[in-house]
């Protein structure tokens, strides 16, 4: 009789099988995991308040909405109008604003409470402001200078400065867009992840929204280089106090022929 060759075939014990069977599973669970995360990655919407998957013309009127419910804001940057430039750092509010306007030739502080304009600047503003109104550089002007000056609300100046401390009527003149609206563009305007509408492919300015929290406006590029705004600390308190009476002339009424 021929003997029975051995069985050679070796099956390894059961709990190293099991051993094997689960290394297995979490390898397949690692993969799974990571080409979930890699997709996730690759979403530029993941984690934020989803205006960016909306068409651009609904992006803008989120944006504008938006702005117009808060309280406040804080407007800086540049502006040109007119053929003249302007670098605002305002803060709006619905009942007043403060802040400072920079021109060329001078730099003034804004601040309206209510109905009441004050502005404060040297001398030789209020001498360019109201030349040929017997305010003078060695007269008038001169009590003027570095004082909080009320101004009547039927003078030019308070017309022509009034606009920057208008938070409603100062953005919507601001955050129009000119032209067929397209959006995608992401990215960051100071740490705060944006998505861009376009106007007329950029010519007709463009306008980064927030993809963080409320869908706040938070930079303006303006059409035709006209200026570039930042908008930010939305809905944070402003100090709106009239200053000290010391501190202030009232020129319609202390500076007879100033108006």
């Amino acid at each position: 009789m021929s003997a029975i060759p051995p069985d050679t075939t070796r099956r390894p014990p059961a709990g190293t099988r099991r051993i094997g069977r689960a290394a297995q599973v979490a390898a397949v669970c690692a993969a799974l995991t990571a080409t979930v995360a890699g997709c996730a990655a690759d979403d530029p919407d993941a984690g934020t308040n989803g205006v960016g998957k909306l068409p651009a013309p609904q992006i803008a009127a989120k944006a504008k909405a938006a702005a117009t419910a808060a309280d406040t804001v804080r407007l800086s940057g540049k502006v040109v109008s007119q053929g003249s430039t302007y670098t605002l750092d305002m803060r709006l509010a619905k009942d007043g604003a403060r802040g400072e306007v920079t021109t060329k030739a001078a730099s003034f502080q804004v601040l309206r409470v209510g109905g009441a304009l004050y502005l404060k600047a040297d001398a030789s503003f209020w001498a360019g402001e109201k030349a040929g109104a017997g305010v003078g550089p060695g007269g008038s002007a001169a009590k003027l200078g570095d004082k909080y000056v009320k101004v009547p609300a039927d003078d030019p100046v308070y017309q022509r400065f009034s606009g920057f401390t208008d938070k409603d009527t100062l953005l919507a003149g601001l955050l129009g867009l000119h032209g067929q609206l397209t959006a995608g563009n992401r990215g960051k305007v100071d740490g705060v992840r944006t998505v861009q509408v376009a106007a007329g492919a950029g010519t007709g300015g463009t306008l980064d929204v927030s993809l963080e929290g409320t869908p706040y406006p938070v930079r303006l590029q303006r059409a035709g280089g006209a200026g570039e705004l930042k908008l930010a600390d939305w809905g944070k308190g402003v100090d709106l106090k009239a200053p000290d009476q010391d501190q202030v002339v009232d020129y319609g009424r202390q500076l007879p022929g100033a108006g």
